[in-house]
């Protein structure tokens, strides 16, 4: 096992001593959640101008960086969820994606999503570390199990239960070797390393930025000891407190390291509350993928018995808009005060969605973002030449 070693200086002390976005002064960062695969987050039949290509990612990332965003977080699929949208069917590549927008982009960070089953740790360490040196030190590691079963099998693999954190601690340490030390054998119940070499190494210090959204109890005790940022989703303020309170906890009097959390809302934001609630009502009421949004509510068991209808139909209208994200629906001002709520629940920050980046994102950054500087959770962004 890793030791978790004393230092001088913790690990997120050097990743702000070296400007990472994700560690920067914002009280509440910001970032983006799929846009490499087709509908993004919204389980929705509704037109959008969005499209997973190439173009569209750099004209979004672009976007982002002149708002002074932090970071993106692509989604990593295999296959589609069936239904009339093939929801999620197209997707870039998330390593290669990666990689490609590292080289068009100069400040945000860009995460690589990986089903570690389906990828050897030598080969994505050693991707990873390549990554890092075209983007100058901004890639980081969002690790996921898997948890579609049709995913898997293509692979040869069988979704993992009760072992899957044994192996994803596996994976991961074996990464984590080949990013910080010289030469290594490791031998666990599912590698084996003989003399474990690479190069080039990281540029970023410790290593790359790591996050998970492990839920289980096992799921949350192994973010708590090796990531920096653990995701989920939210309800409440309160219920995000709570989450964010009990996974510092964990962090520091387990391991004694230090953890943030990281969550996703999905933005419907007009000039009127009447205008916001309208479009709302029309790509998730009336265009929503009710085939698709049925399978993934029955892969989750998330509609319960012990729930009252109220509750089961607003729990799947969230998975419609934005895979289930905290719901930023109205003006400006209500969105803003939102975010500022979030923050103030201790949440580092959220991914945003919208059913239409080209379309909905710049009237967001236009008028929702300078509401934020005003509040004191982000700072103005300094134009850079």
């Amino acid at each position: 096992m890793i030791e978790i070693a004393n230092s001088e200086m913790t690990t997120f002390e050097k990743f702000k001593k070296a400007g990472n976005p994700m560690f920067n002064d914002n009280k509440l960062k910001l970032g983006i959640f799929g846009p490499n695969v087709n509908q993004s987050c919204s389980m929705s039949l509704a037109e959008t101008s969005f499209a997973p290509d190439f173009n569209t990612n750099v004209q979004i990332a672009k976007m982002m960086e002149d708002a002074g965003y932090e970071c993106i977080v692509p989604v990593a699929r295999w296959r589609g969820f069936g239904g009339p949208s093939n929801f999620n069917g197209v997707c870039m590549e998330t390593l290669s994606w990666s990689a490609a927008m590292a080289a068009v982009t100069k400040d945000i960070y860009l995460f690589c999503t990986a089903h570690l089953p389906a990828i050897h740790p030598i080969v994505a360490s050693k991707m990873i570390s390549t990554i890092d040196n075209i983007s100058g030190g901004r890639i980081g590691l969002n690790t996921v199990m898997g948890w579609f079963e049709r995913e898997m099998t293509m692979f040869g693999e069988e979704k993992r239960t009760e072992d899957r954190y044994e192996f994803a601690t596996e994976w991961l340490e074996v990464a984590i070797k080949m990013w910080t030390e010289q030469f290594f054998d490791y031998k666990g119940k599912f590698f084996n390393i003989k003399d474990g070499w690479q190069a080039p190494k990281p540029i970023q210090d410790p290593r790359p930025v790591l996050i998970n959204a492990g839920s289980s109890k096992k799921g949350r005790e192994f973010a708590a000891k090796y990531t920096d940022f653990h995701f989920s989703f939210i309800e409440s303020m309160e219920q995000a407190k709570d989450w964010t309170d009990s996974m510092k906890k964990l962090a520091w009097e387990e391991y004694r390291k230090e953890i943030n959390t990281f969550t996703t809302c999905f933005v419907v934001c007009r000039p009127t509350e009447k205008e916001a609630q309208e479009y709302y009502n029309y790509f998730v009421r009336e265009k929503g993928d009710d085939e698709v949004t049925d399978m993934i509510t029955r892969l989750f068991n998330l509609e319960s018995a012990t729930q009252s209808a109220e509750y089961n139909q607003k729990f799947r209208e969230n998975f419609i808009a934005g895979w289930g994200g905290y719901a930023l629906v109205g003006t400006p001002e209500q969105i803003a005060d939102k975010l500022i709520n979030i923050s103030k629940a201790g949440v580092s920050g959220t991914l945003v969605t919208f059913h239409d980046y080209m379309k909905e994102m710049p009237y967001f950054n236009e008028t929702v973002l300078p509401l934020l500087e005003q509040a004191g959770v982000r700072n103005p962004v300094i134009k850079k030449d």
